[in-house]
């Protein structure tokens, strides 16, 4: 094999490994552009602006000096070759003329901020970015950290694989459904399925939940706790809710029909309670469309799942008479039910959380 078939076999072997952790976190028709992919445009893009005359030279190099900003961006280097900064000006451009993007978010840890935005102040400069017309954001996280309340690292000192991580949530979920037996009550597909919904579920809900502009400890054992705001509590709180509605042996189809037929009146203060809860949410999207704080969704649905705890103890929506053995079920709660169940569903699929039915 020559040295080039075997730099295309590694990276095939990459790619390969890339797209089952992107499988496995449930990210679909992602279009991966290399560096390579704007090597021509780079180029194009340097004759641009010293036709311009924009660059001014600086020891060698020819940099771009954006107003108001601390740092100039070095777009040729002294030795003639393009840098990040030439190459993320490009990419910029090409997101914004070619591909007609709207929004372009870039999401990398805070310790890039003053990068980026100089980047995005070269570009308004150069009139190649109109923050009135796209928004172009950077979308800044924090450090994870172990518990140790230090940079999160295996024990030999390495950094910790996604791929580990994801293998190492998926035994600890297959214990923790073990411990509850939930396989004597599932099938070995509706275990299976459980399990993987818990186990990436919790990883994601644990780094969605906090304030992605500060660290957090990850932990294991907090993330499967199944009391508490944790995506173990809430996909409980979400297939009690499933259950429920099966028991009363309504199809969607039926509730759909009672809800726009029947007048709905809800008059205990837990049934006021939940639904305005559920109103709640285009405030709560509306909120995290313009800020990106995520956690925002994520209390709220911890509290709806409060919200529907307190209204399920106190009003029956099932209720079997003792003497008679008849079933009464309350129409209207199930609805409630209902809209509690996809609104959950909702921001869950924002999140990127995987529901189950039975768990």
């Amino acid at each position: 094999l020559s040295l080039y078939s075997i730099q295309i076999y590694h990276l095939t072997i990459l790619f390969s490994e890339f797209d089952d952790v992107y499988r496995r976190l449930g990210i679909e028709n992602l279009i991966e552009r290399g560096e390579s992919f704007y090597q021509s445009r780079m180029e194009e893009f340097v004759n641009d602006l010293k036709g311009q005359n924009v660059l001014q030279e600086d020891e060698g190099r020819l940099i771009l000096w954006p107003p108001k900003c601390e740092v100039p961006l070095t777009v040729v280097k002294s030795d003639g070759g393009f840098t990040y900064d030439t190459s993320d000006l490009t990419a910029l451009l090409q997101r914004l003329h070619e591909e007609k993007a709207d929004w372009v978010l870039y999401v990398v840890d805070m310790g890039q901020s003053v990068h980026l935005n100089t980047v995005f102040a070269g570009a308004e400069m150069l009139g190649y970015y109109n923050p009135n017309v796209h928004r172009v954001q950077h979308i800044g996280f924090g450090v994870v950290l172990g518990e140790d309340k230090k940079k999160f690292k295996t024990r030999s000192g390495d950094t910790v694989r996604l791929v580990d991580l994801l293998d190492e949530g998926l035994e600890r979920a297959k214990n923790r459904l073990l411990e509850k037996e939930r396989n004597k009550e599932l099938t070995e597909a509706e275990f299976e399925r459980a399990q993987k919904a818990v186990a990436y579920g919790c990883i994601k809900y644990a780094d969605l939940s906090h304030s992605r502009t500060i660290d957090y400890v990850f932990s294991f054992d907090r993330m499967l706790d199944d009391k508490g705001n944790t995506a173990v509590y809430l996909l409980y709180a979400y297939t009690r809710i499933r259950s429920i509605i099966r028991n009363a042996g309504y199809s969607e189809r039926t509730i759909n029909e009672i809800s726009e037929t029947v007048p709905l009146k809800f008059e205990h203060p837990m049934e006021l309670t939940l639904a305005k809860a559920l109103c709640r949410l285009p405030d709560i999207l509306l909120k995290i469309q313009n800020d990106f704080l995520l956690h925002s969704l994520c209390d709220y649905l911890y509290d709806l799942s409060c919200d529907f705890t307190n209204f399920y103890d106190a009003c029956y929506c099932i209720e079997r008479n003792q003497e008679t053995g008849d079933v009464q079920i309350n129409k209207e709660r199930i609805v409630l039910c209902e809209a509690t169940a996809r609104v959950m569903k909702c921001g869950f699929d924002i999140l990127g959380i995987e529901t189950v039915e039975k768990m």
